[in-house]
């Protein structure tokens, strides 16, 4: 299992990840540790652990907004889709629609033309 070494608020630390995602967890870390710095910053020094715990904090905060905006649009999407669908029915009750009546016109000019050509002779 591949590793790599990371720092977050100074300090180094190695670990150990999936072949591949080396580059993925370099920029979580790097990530993380804006929020730390960020922190840092913000409120000064207040110890590691507290720093490293508000920083998660702050972190799953964002996770959560995040996640209520992926339902409101989830649900909006969903919205779409079923007004997407009532106006494909309604299109499809329309055209069905208009079918029947061009098809009553047409029986109807057919009805028209014979009687013509009944009531009026050929030369």
């Amino acid at each position: 299992m591949p590793e790599v070494n990371v720092e977050i608020n100074g300090r180094k630390y190695r670990m150990a990840c999936e072949e591949g995602q080396q580059g993925h967890l370099i920029g979580l870390a790097k990530r993380f540790n804006e929020q730390v710095e960020g922190l840092k910053g913000a409120v000064g020094e207040i110890g590691d652990n507290r720093l490293t715990v508000m920083a998660g904090i702050a972190v799953v905060d964002d996770l959560a907004a995040a996640e209520r905006r992926i339902a409101e649009l989830e649900a909006h999407v969903a919205e779409l889709t079923q007004a997407g669908q009532e106006i494909a029915a309604e299109l499809e009750s329309t055209e069905v629609a208009f079918a029947k009546k061009l098809n009553d016109a047409a029986k109807v000019l057919d009805s028209v033309a014979e009687t013509l050509d009944q009531t009026s002779p050929l030369p």
